[in-house]
């Protein structure tokens, strides 16, 4: 199974287990002309990553390696953008043929993502635990 990795810098050991900075970059911010380009960009993210006897393992500013499965991957992106969009799509119908109105029935849908985050962040501890990040050796 693929995987999907990106290199970092140990920001922080402690006993629970790592704080690794990455830099999140677009597709397009290695471009050569990409400080001209409004969509060229990139952030500084700490990624947490649980690891039994980090202490002794590693320090900061050691350069580790990050890496989460492929199907991890795949499933975020159901999680944060398709399954958003399949609700959207869904209430924008069901609204537009009950209210036949469709100002409210866009209202609707934009307002029914509240309940689908809701949902999300009451199950962040149980949803960490399946896209966590594991360090290579």
């Amino acid at each position: 199974m693929k995987k999907i990795s990106h290199g970092g810098v140990v920001q922080s050991v402690d006993e629970n287990g790592v704080k690794v900075r990455i830099v999140q970059s677009s597709a397009c911010a290695s471009c050569k002309v990409a400080s001209h380009c409004s969509a060229a960009e990139s952030k500084e993210k700490v990624v947490e990553v649980r690891c039994a006897n980090a202490m002794g393992k590693y320090k900061a500013g050691d350069i580790v390696t990050l890496s989460m499965s492929g199907q991890n991957g795949r499933d975020a992106v159901m999680l944060g953008f398709i399954c958003p969009f399949l609700v959207i799509v869904a209430v924008l119908a069901i609204a537009l043929y009950l209210t036949r109105n469709e100002g409210w029935a866009a209202l609707m849908a934009v307002g029914a993502l509240g309940p689908y985050y809701l949902l999300l962040w009451l199950l962040k501890d149980k949803i960490s635990r399946k896209f966590a990040f594991y360090l290579e050796d």
